[in-house]
């Protein structure tokens, strides 16, 4: 039996008999309590509660072994290894005299003994002892010790185990908050999206050939695939973690370790997860883009202008995900450019070198010195972070990652000659990548 008030384990409990049988069966004591601190209260003083006493009797409990309010001697035991009394504990209900705190008089030579279960410089409760045909000599005091020290490490542990126990309960609980947000977000997502994809397959068929929509359209329904794309992804995500019982993560770039604790990147909603480099047309990659692009920039009252010649060479890579790398730099340049300004994009080979790169610029508010250091890490802004246009910091971290695994690089000039207005420095990214083995075009000059 232990005190609904004191957070113990059963386990703990066991110990605790098991020690005060020891003390019973080796060094003949005929009583003993472990008596625990409860959990201070604001305004209140704390007490100390029997938690486990010897013999387990039902009068024990209700007279013997009340809860004590802190003694004085409290404070002072934990500079004493142990404290003997004739007196009894007082209980939470008697006063206290100047025979009880008179440690010297306490101190040795008597039969009861109460020792300070003490781990790590805090004091979480006593060990109560006592027998009556005998005083403790010196060798039963050290094995008492040794009691008590064993206690107060088993307390602590406990306690640790404890807390450690509703971290992972309240770990758990908002996971389980979360899986369901995520699942009916899911859930909600379906039917629009599923609309939306019909509708651009309506507008396709209905529109001419010729119609200058037709491409709008077409790009809305290869979007609404991606978007599609990206949903199975992070259901099927999901249900793998799921089934691993590992705890789901929301972030764009996602990390676990390894068994040498080696941080993984598991980038699931993003293509370059696991892809092997291919032979790509950049023109099959760009002219879409360019077209959404140039919606877009019209909306914002953004000038657009995208020079793509026709003869490129092929480049290796992953065409969704060079899509991905280009769709963000695109989304920037258009994002920090104010009303009036322009984003061109460019194309130029370098055959001699075997690469190929794509320019994005604009006459934008530019990157700060002190932030182009940092400008690739995850969730880093710099100073636009201050400003009122929304942003996750993630997209240039992304497009970096993707791609080191195609081989290519990221190059940023900032200001760059496009913008005439010295308040608006501007931006230039290129991407560089390597060409296609099989690419055998002539060189082109950037435009």
């Amino acid at each position: 039996m232990s005190h609904p008030y004191i957070a113990a384990s059963s386990e703990f409990a066991a110990l605790c008999q098991s020690q005060m049988n020891i003390l019973e069966r080796g060094l003949g004591a005929v009583w003993s309590a472990v008596y625990l601190r409860e959990e201070v209260v604001e305004n209140q003083q704390a007490r100390l509660i029997p938690f486990a006493i010897y013999p387990e009797t039902e009068e024990n409990w209700q007279k013997n072994f009340s809860p004590l309010k802190l003694p004085e001697f409290w404070y002072q035991l934990k500079y004493q290894p142990r404290l003997l009394a004739t007196l009894s504990l007082p209980s939470a209900n008697e006063p206290q005299t100047a025979k009880q705190t008179d440690l010297q008089e306490k101190y040795l030579g008597r039969q009861q003994l109460i020792l300070p279960l003490i781990y790590e410089d805090v004091v979480m409760g006593l060990l109560v002892t006592g027998r009556e045909d005998r005083d403790w000599n010196e060798q039963e005091l050290n094995q008492i010790e040794e009691i008590a020290q064993t206690l107060a490490i088993a307390c602590r542990l406990d306690r640790r185990n404890q807390l450690y126990r509703k971290q992972l309960a309240a770990q758990q609980n908002l996971r389980q908050i979360e899986q369901d947000r995520v699942d009916i977000l899911l859930h909600q997502l379906r039917n629009p999206l599923t609309a939306l994809r019909t509708f651009s397959k309506l507008l396709i068929k209905r529109l001419l050939p010729d119609d200058r929509n037709q491409s709008v359209a077409k790009n809305i329904l290869r979007e609404s695939d991606r978007l599609q794309e990206l949903l199975q992804q992070f259901e099927a995500e999901i249900d793998n973690q799921e089934t691993e019982n590992a705890p789901l993560t929301l972030s764009a770039a996602s990390v676990r370790l390894s068994e040498e604790d080696t941080p993984i990147q598991s980038n699931f909603l993003l293509p370059g997860n696991s892809f092997g480099s291919q032979s790509v047309q950049i023109k099959d990659v760009l002219e879409p883009l360019s077209i959404s692009a140039e919606a877009i920039a019209a909306e914002r009252k953004i000038k657009w202008t995208a020079n793509i010649p026709e003869n490129l060479p092929s480049v290796a890579a992953n065409a969704k995900a060079l899509r991905e790398v280009l769709n963000n730099l695109i989304d920037n340049a258009l994002k920090y450019t104010p009303p009036g300004g322009r984003v061109e994009l460019s194309v130029e080979t370098r055959p001699e070198e075997s690469i190929l790169g794509i320019a994005i610029s604009d006459t934008g508010y530019g990157i700060a010195p002190e932030d182009r250091e940092h400008i690739f890490e995850h969730h880093y802004r710099g100073i636009q972070a201050k400003g009122d246009i929304p942003g996750s910091g993630l997209g240039l971290a992304i497009a970096k990652e993707l791609l080191e695994q195609m081989q290519g690089k990221i190059e940023l000039i900032s200001p760059n000659d496009l913008a005439r207005d010295t308040s608006f420095p501007g931006t230039t990214f290129i991407v560089w990548l390597p060409l296609s083995a099989n690419s055998q075009q002539s060189p082109v000059s950037r435009e």
